[in-house]
């Protein structure tokens, strides 16, 4: 397996920081309390896992959570999967939330391209939420029952979300930017009673209706008893063409109700979240409530140091996990920050412009955004007030190290960038940030405490300096209770722990080195093999996508088709720039040189995009099935992508790959 080359340093956190920092004071509370004393973050981590009973019941103190009956065990069956965490206890997210509720700052803030930055009082959402909540109950919502939002990340999809939480019903989300048949795919497996959906939303400055989707989808639902009706995209809209019961969202908040929170086990579900649907039906992955508070308490505090009063932003949707993490940011006290639109309408600064404007102390994105604006001539740093912003967060996909850079050169000098890695499938991080570690290029900074993070190579020993398959050897909390509509468990064992039984393989590359640092290189199951050297994708996007003719990239490596080894490279090209055979050798040098001559590409394509799910990941796995002849149909759930429409090309170039591997 190839080794990067040694990541350089960018950023020693101060003295200051460190000795104010969340997690600074959880070391001193351990010491004061538990006599435990640890030197550096590495000791902290190494007891964590060791001891990962005691580590979690000291959250559990640490973060007061307020338990309606206290836990008889931490963890009663030490297994994966099978976990059973903090069992005998009950509580409730949603209390957790509103126990931070005061007057001196804002619950969130939130901007559209509909809208102007606006505040929301932890007052005011209290009693929407305590009002909704109300309407629920009318609606014959209880316990254990499913509401789903086919809303935008705007104030209202919080609002919904926490009256479901403080009822103990489940909630579940997509954007509406999924097209109805994603959408039905999802919510159809979880037979909603409720369903709360927009009549439109606004995107790169383009209206976009979804009232005939909303129907569509209330259509596909047997199971649903009413619809709240949101009009956003036109505040006087009237729900036309839609079915059943509709109840408009300003009836919903004139309910009149008290704000009450029902307690619920530990492991009751929380919320559905969904892979992301690449192939078949997506996995309806189900969380905890008391598993995700007190995992996100942990990420949300020490790792990512948030504070109260602190404005915590990260650029998502209500379709990515990411959304449930920024508003998780209220268990800490936090403001939360909520954009809906592009992130580059009406150009490459307005997410800077709100940050600025909205005073944000975090700012959080993805890998692909910091990517595409090191392509830019945008320099934050010089156009917009940041003077608020101590730190970055990054995710999605592998930062490279030129991000990282960018981020210092042209953002701030002076502040912590947090890449951090994880998934929809624990909606949390593996691999994360922490305020006492310095920031090297292209490196996460550390393993997340509790989390057992291993690289195993081939003969599955862990591995310290080489890259492996990312394992976790032991449960967490926000581990799926269950996948829905999978009573024995047979596909949640398949999705992580058929290749290492009694481990959790995530399906990633990754390198941890001697000082605790994390590199991620992409998916395990898309990586480069050639002639038995392995590299991952990204190694790849980076050397060819730091070309100024080239603005993306796609690599599929074919090997094994017809006993051959087959390595296109896709590339999309700056406007004006062509494909010609200077542009193709220069590709293959730069490859050549920078990695390796093995992973020079067997042929170069222009493409006029990469596919992408809706989420912005690249669809590596499923563009190698159509390329190995996989009907399209098999291989990808069009609705589940960004631009479905370029499947077609490959499925055109599938048989012209086939005739040259055979003739070869």
């Amino acid at each position: 397996m190839s080794n990067p080359t040694e990541p350089h340093l960018l950023w020693t956190p101060p003295a200051a920081l460190q000795e104010t920092s969340n997690l600074h004071a959880y070391m001193t509370w351990l010491s004061q309390t538990r006599n435990l004393q640890f030197a550096t973050y590495d000791e902290l981590w190494h007891w964590s896992v060791a001891n990962l009973e005691t580590f979690w019941a000291s959250l559990w103190d640490y973060f007061q959570i307020m338990a309606r009956t206290d836990y008889t065990a931490v963890l009663a069956e030490r297994r994966m999967p099978g976990a059973r965490w903090f069992t005998g206890a009950t509580l409730n997210y949603a209390e957790h939330v509103f126990r931070n509720a005061n007057r001196d700052h804002p619950a969130l803030l939130f901007q559209s391209e509909l809208q102007p930055l606006t505040e929301v009082s932890w007052a005011e959402l209290a009693a929407q939420t305590a009002a909704l909540a109300a309407t629920f109950r009318k609606l014959g919502v209880e316990p254990g029952d499913r509401v789903v939002g086919y809303l935008p990340n705007i104030p209202q999809a919080l609002v919904a979300f926490l009256a479901t939480a403080s009822l103990g019903a489940i909630w579940s989300s997509c954007s509406p930017d999924f097209g109805s048949p994603s959408v039905v795919d999802r919510f159809r497996q979880i037979e909603p009673k409720l369903l709360l959906a927009i009549d439109g939303y606004s995107y790169g400055g383009k209206a976009f209706d979804r009232l005939a989707a909303v129907a569509e989808i209330q259509a596909a639902l047997p199971t649903l008893q009413a619809t709240i009706f949101v009009p956003y995209l036109d505040p006087q809209a009237e729900p036309r063409g839609l079915q059943g019961p509709i109840v408009h969202w300003e009836t919903a908040l004139a309910t009149p109700g008290k704000l009450t929170f029902t307690p619920v086990p530990f492991d009751h579900p929380l919320w559905v979240l969904y892979s992301s649907g690449t192939t078949g039906l997506p996995k309806p992955i189900v969380q905890s409530q008391g598993g995700i508070l007190i995992q996100h308490l942990k990420e949300l505090s020490l790792h990512l140091n948030l504070k109260p009063g602190d404005r915590f932003f990260w650029f998502t949707t209500t379709g990515w996990m990411m959304w449930n993490l920024l508003i998780g940011g209220l268990l800490v006290g936090s403001s939360v920050v909520l954009y809906d639109g592009s992130p580059s309408y009406p150009d490459l600064g307005v997410l800077w412009r709100m940050a600025g404007a909205g005073e944000v102390n975090f700012f959080g994105t993805s890998a692909s955004y910091i990517t595409a604006l090191t392509k830019s001539d945008l320099v934050p740093g010089q156009h917009y007030d940041l003077s608020r912003i101590v730190a970055v967060g990054s995710t999605g996909s592998p930062l490279p190290p030129e991000g990282f850079e960018w981020v210092y050169a042209n953002v701030k000098a002076d502040l912590w960038l947090a890449s951090v890695s994880g998934g929809t499938d624990i909606c949390g991080c593996f691999v994360a940030g922490a305020p006492l570690l310095p920031v090297y290029s292209g490196e996460i900074q550390c393993r997340a405490l509790g989390v057992d993070v291993q690289a195993l190579d081939t003969d599955g020993n862990n591995v310290i300096g080489v890259m492996g398959e990312l394992v976790i050897g032991q449960p967490m909390p926000s581990m799926p209770i269950y996948f829905w509509n999978d009573p024995d468990g047979r596909r949640y064992r398949e999705s992580y722990f058929e290749l290492y039984p009694g481990k959790w393989r995530h399906g990633d590359w990754v390198l941890v080195n001697e000082r605790g640092g994390v590199i991620i290189y992409g998916r395990s199951d898309s990586t480069i093999n050639r002639q038995g050297v392995r590299m991952g994708s990204s190694e790849i996007y980076r050397v060819v996508e730091a070309l100024p003719e080239i603005t993306d990239s796609l690599v599929i490596d074919l090997e094994g088709l017809g006993g051959a080894s087959y390595m296109p490279l896709f590339v999309v090209l700056r406007e004006g720039v062509n494909l010609d055979v200077a542009l193709e050798q220069r590709l293959k040098q730069t490859i050549r040189t920078a990695l390796s001559p093995r992973h020079v590409p067997d042929a170069i394509f222009s493409i006029p995009e990469v596919p992408r799910t809706l989420n912005g990941k690249k669809l590596e796995v499923p563009v190698k099935k159509i390329l190995l002849g996989v009907p399209v149909e098999r291989a990808a759930n069009p609705d589940s992508l960004k631009n479905p429409e370029l499947l077609s090309y490959f499925v055109d170039l599938a048989a012209y790959v086939r005739a040259i591997v055979g003739a070869a």
